[in-house]
């Protein structure tokens, strides 16, 4: 009779768990390298949506983040994956592309009506979904008039389409050998945990 009601208990804890995983809201982060932890010892702990998918279970926060960063991902190959991405549910999708673009010099116009498509599908998709756009800015070495240009892509779109804005993804980490990898464009993991309690800020509102 015991062993029936324990095998009962942990059924009925087993099912709680998925209807748990069912109705958790989804966040994902949709970038390139910086959100994939590329150069990280271990992305899956250290990464910085890795560390707000930890602050949200600490605060008990019934969301569940999906990592949908890809190494070297500029704005028009995620345009191309973007479809794939958004073939789960979406609640809250932050959009953090471009960093590839400005390397490359690509025409700031470009970058910007390709994040407005990423936007647009979204939004088609999931219309009540919200939606994070991350602000990136490029160095001095790119050229003063091709960095402004840049740098006005992400709140230009974030007022256009009514966006939360991350000024600035990687704030108090670019430029700081001690919280970057020797390439000196990505965070090591204290640069990692920088980056995420940016993230967390802009984020805590909407959760």
């Amino acid at each position: 009779m015991k062993l029936r009601f324990y095998v009962l208990v942990l059924g009925l804890l087993a099912a709680a768990t998925v209807r748990g995983a069912e109705t958790a809201r989804v966040l994902v982060f949709f970038g390139d390298s910086l959100t994939a932890g590329y150069g990280l010892d271990d992305p899956d702990t250290e990464s910085y949506p890795a560390l707000i998918q930890q602050r949200i279970e600490q605060t008990g926060r019934p969301w569940r983040v999906v990592n949908a960063g890809l190494s070297g991902e500029t704005s028009s190959g995620g345009l191309r994956r973007v479809d794939w991405v958004l073939r789960q549910p979406v609640d809250l999708f932050v959009l953090a592309l471009g960093a590839n673009d400005g390397l490359r010099g690509i025409e700031p116009a470009v970058t910007a009506a390709n994040l407005q498509a990423i936007i647009d599908r979204v939004r088609a998709k999931f219309p009540a979904a919200r939606i994070v756009v991350a602000g990136m800015q490029m160095p001095p070495t790119m050229g003063d008039a091709y960095a402004r240009e840049y740098a006005a892509i992400f709140p230009a779109l974030a007022e256009k389409n009514h966006l939360t804005l991350i000024p600035f993804l990687l704030a108090g980490v670019a430029t700081k050998p001690d919280l970057n990898q020797p390439d000196g464009l990505h965070p090591n993991a204290a640069g990692a945990a920088k980056v995420a309690e940016t993230v967390w800020q802009a984020l805590l509102p909407l959760l």
